[in-house]
């Protein structure tokens, strides 16, 4: 099969012939032709996509030898050429992202001596992984700036097929995974890698290179960046989110961070003082509760509540049996399609909460956990919450009778 993509990068649109047409075993159509311009998946670099007699082009993928396109639909006929239509944007794109990660790998490589380990092409941001394990904002920026040098020089990029044996003239950046069929892709002076990929013809096209960030990814650096028209759509989709927060800040964009910084602390102040206030409403609910349970045979208070979560009845519970020792408290929240329950006893009483709470528990189909002193759980809301609270409770009070 001829690849026209090595011939010409640029190639937007072919006609060829079809070879066969067929499913592949998990019954997706594909189509093999006599020659294409769509670059199938590989090197890490994406397929194209496309069309090939107006039906779309979903995935391209060489497999034993063969390339093989993968249609929506099966072609109707295919007597004659056929016509193929690349998507131009997304392999221009591919293009400026694969030799923008040459150009970025070199100059790491050049500058500092850190070997790219691997390279990932992704919809939105490219990754390379720097066979060290620290890189400084000072190196970062060194990097960055060698590389968008070399591209505001426009150099040529250069496209060569070598033997093994000639490889010994060039002073490659990477060993071969590959003995025959060898392709260079060269920026004189520069650069030499072996590479199966598009790229275009001058490293201007390229445009420019931004890293974004950099993060340790084991005993490597991954660094995340981008070239060409995504540095663009980068900085629109980032000055939009700018603007928004200086409507939202009433800040100025230089302002931003110290005016974030200040109205995060605000709300952890907030939440701080909203956290005491809820604290000391819990304390007063408690000494109500006591005091209307004052002169009981049995010390039990049992509660149903609706919509207070488990951390408000386990702080309820906790002031109710710390101001008296001789109280139990058992409360049941219903929730939405949920039911709760948290139990606690003074200090003075042998109540095994645990073993009471844990008893009710299959009757909601659920699961808890704690102590002889505290113990919680939850389960579905098959039962009504006072039903379920008077099982407790009767379970608990059978201890103070048996007692």
């Amino acid at each position: 099969m001829e690849k026209l993509y090595y011939q010409n990068a640029y190639l937007k649109s072919f006609k060829s012939n079809v070879v066969k047409q067929t499913d592949d075993e998990a019954g997706n159509t594909y189509v093999v032709l006599e020659e294409t311009a769509f670059y199938p998946t590989g090197g890490g670099q994406p397929h194209d996509l496309g069309t090939i007699n107006n039906q779309e082009v979903v995935n391209v993928e060489e497999i034993e030898g063969e390339i093989r396109h993968y249609i929506k639909e099966p072609l109707r006929d295919v007597i004659g050429k056929v016509d193929g239509e690349i998507d131009w944007k997304r392999r221009f794109d591919h293009m400026q992202q694969h030799a923008g990660q040459h150009i970025l790998s070199a100059a790491f490589e050049s500058l500092f001596g850190y070997k790219t380990v691997s390279f990932h092409l992704g919809k939105e941001v490219l990754t390379i992984d720097l066979d060290i394990e620290n890189l400084t904002e000072q190196e970062a920026e060194a990097g960055e700036l060698l590389a968008n040098r070399v591209i505001l020089e426009n150099r040529p990029i250069e496209t060569k097929w070598v033997t093994e044996e000639g490889l010994s003239q060039y002073k490659l950046r990477k060993q071969l995974s590959v003995t025959d069929n060898i392709r260079l892709v060269i920026i004189p002076d520069f650069d030499y890698n072996g590479c199966g990929g598009t790229h275009p013809s001058d490293t201007a096209q390229v445009r420019a290179i931004k890293i974004l960030d950099w993060e340790k990814q084991k005993k490597k650096v991954r660094v995340q960046f981008v070239c060409g028209e995504r540095i663009l759509e980068q900085l629109h989709q980032k000055h939009s989110v700018l603007l928004e927060l200086t409507k939202l800040l009433n800040a100025p964009e230089r302002e931003m961070a110290a005016s974030a910084l200040r109205l995060i602390e605000t709300g952890k102040e907030l939440e701080r003082k909203l956290e005491a206030t809820k604290g000391t409403l819990l304390n007063f609910e408690a000494k109500e509760l006591l005091d209307a349970n004052q002169g009981s045979d049995a010390p039990i208070i049992g509660m149903v509540y609706q919509d207070r979560t488990v951390q408000e009845l386990q702080k309820l519970a906790r002031s109710i049996v710390n101001a008296n020792d001789n109280i139990t408290f058992i409360s049941v929240a219903e929730n939405v399609n949920r039911i709760q329950i948290v139990g606690a006893r003074g200090a003075s009483v042998s109540l095994n909460m645990k073993t009471i709470i844990g008893n009710a528990l299959p009757l909601i189909n659920g699961k808890g956990g704690g102590n002889e002193s505290f113990a919680q759980g939850g389960g579905e809301a098959i039962l009504t919450g006072s039903k379920l609270l008077h099982h407790l409770v009767e379970s608990a009070r059978l201890f103070y009778i048996e007692k």
